[in-house]
């Protein structure tokens, strides 16, 4: 009997209009998450003019977003790979779109504070997102789809700085926190159409689902399901005499092939032995075949966070360090909003190049060399801030830091998914993610509280160092995963 697995039928499909529904939808979340992120740029400064709050509590209304991320990230990502793609999705989005409407009428900063982390949580299953939308794209597509994918996120910031200027200048940032949440709302409409992914349902053993989902998939798109009966090829690693795991000549590790559309009881007792999620996925991911990818990711993750969620704080602080530190006449408060606004739509525009460099250049040189090529990059840029410049010249510094940041950030959201098998990917980027929400909770203190204390050259050098180490990180990846099949 013939047979064809789901790699096989991506391919036979291809790009279709299928996968662009699943991309609208997927980039509609991840819109709509980086305009949660993109808020703390304005809603800081505000909320210390209302409320009369410390620089130190400023900072905290970001740290305290990441913190929640950091938990949502491990949490989504379990649950994503115990319970489905769409569980995890659906709850995220409630929680993010509830708490994030709520938090317009907080009566205090402590309540603010308390559901802004009720936010960042529900924003922590991002990760989602990207991992449920690679797993509908064919493998020889997926570079090209993905920097596509990510130019949502970069939508999303320049249109929270749009809408920022707009009702900044009218209303008050109750209303800013309000329309940030609809994007949400957007997604729980249509959510009833988003479908599971194949390749999950295939790890459970849900073999007749998966080939429901592609049976529509092919019906959308017009193109017949390859011949047979769908198959699921399972994992397994091979071991040479000494123990040690074979790799093929291109550093990706064999596979024994075994067909599950006929599994019988026995077999499903060891599926369910085995598990997808939970302890079973964290004991793949401190493998022997993947500890040194996942702690090289974990880093490269942290410092991709700590260096992007940065820069977008440096562009609210810098400027405004540069006038207190220099002793320089102070600007009238509208003008000094103006430019706030002015510089950091500008640096968000930096995104869009960002993606275009990655996109022309991954496939060129490859994921690892990317993402070091953009890192050290980004340090480039960075440098020349270690001392007072003139605000047209930091605002193009930023642009050209923030371009590079934005590519190597997308770049790693193709690696991560990649070099995971699909029983673990979710729980795997999920914890990658929440190393990742550290950076965020920790760059605060550095773009904030330390430039508001005119230690700038102290504050730039500690992003390059970060930079830096995770550029030479990158180098040290163990595989290459451009073109590889997803597991």
């Amino acid at each position: 009997m013939e047979t064809y697995t789901t790699d096989d039928a991506l391919t036979a499909m291809g790009f279709g209009k299928f996968q662009a529904l699943v991309l609208v939808y997927a980039g509609t979340g991840w819109l709509a998450d980086s305009m949660e992120l993109m808020l703390l740029s304005f809603v800081g400064p505000l909320v210390r003019q209302q409320w009369n709050v410390s620089p130190q509590h400023e900072s905290l209304l970001s740290s305290v977003v990441f913190t929640g991320m950091l938990l949502g990230a491990c949490s989504w990502g379990y649950i994503s790979d115990k319970y489905g793609r769409r569980t995890a999705l659906l709850f995220s989005i409630i929680l993010t779109a509830g708490a994030g409407v709520i938090s317009a009428l907080s009566p205090n900063y402590i309540s603010l504070l308390a559901l802004r982390f009720l936010v960042g949580i529900g924003v922590g299953g991002t990760h989602v997102f990207s991992s449920w939308f690679l797993e509908f794209v064919p493998a020889k597509n997926r570079g090209a789809w993905m920097i596509v994918f990510s130019a949502f996120w970069t939508f999303g910031t320049i249109f929270e700085a749009s809408l920022a200027w707009v009702v900044l200048s009218r209303l008050s940032w109750r209303w800013l926190l309000a329309f940030t949440a609809l994007p949400c709302f957007v997604l729980l409409l249509f959510f009833v159409i988003a479908p599971e992914s194949p390749r999950y349902l295939c790890v459970q053993d849900r073999i007749s689902d998966a080939t429901l989902v592609l049976e529509r998939m092919s019906k959308t798109n017009r193109v017949a399901l390859p011949p047979g009966a769908l198959t699921y090829h399972k994992e397994t690693q091979l071991v040479d005499h000494n123990g040690d795991a074979l790799t093929s000549q291109n550093g990706h590790l064999p596979v024994r092939e075994s067909d599950c559309t006929t599994m019988g009881n026995n077999a499903m007792t060891m599926s369910s032995k085995s598990g997808s999620g939970g302890i079973a996925a964290l004991r793949k991911l401190f493998s022997r075949k993947l500890l040194r990818s996942t702690l090289l990711i974990w880093f490269v993750w942290f410092a991709n966070s700590f260096a992007y969620y940065g820069l977008v704080l440096l562009t609210s602080q810098l400027s405004d360090a540069n006038r207190r530190c220099t002793s320089a006449q102070k600007s009238q408060a509208n003008q000094k909003s103006s430019n706030l606004y002015k510089d950091v739509f500008i640096t968000s525009l930096a995104e869009f190049p960002g993606l275009v460099i990655s996109a022309i250049i991954v496939d060129w040189f490859g994921r690892k060399a990317t993402m070091w090529i953009l890192l050290f990059g980004c340090c480039g840029f960075l440098g020349p801030l270690a001392v007072h410049q003139k605000e047209s010249l930091t605002t193009a510094l930023l642009f050209g830091a923030r371009a590079c940041g934005m590519g190597s950030s997308t770049v790693l959201c193709l690696y991560a998914p990649e070099v995971y098998p699909t029983s673990a990917r979710s729980t795997g980027v999920g914890i990658a993610t929440a190393i990742g929400k550290i950076g965020g909770i920790v760059c605060p203190l550095i773009a904030v509280g330390m430039l508001r204390s005119c230690h700038q050259m102290e504050a730039v050098l500690v992003f390059e160092l970060v930079l830096g180490l995770a550029g030479v990180a990158c180098i040290f990846f163990p595989v290459e995963t451009k073109g590889r099949e997803m597991k």
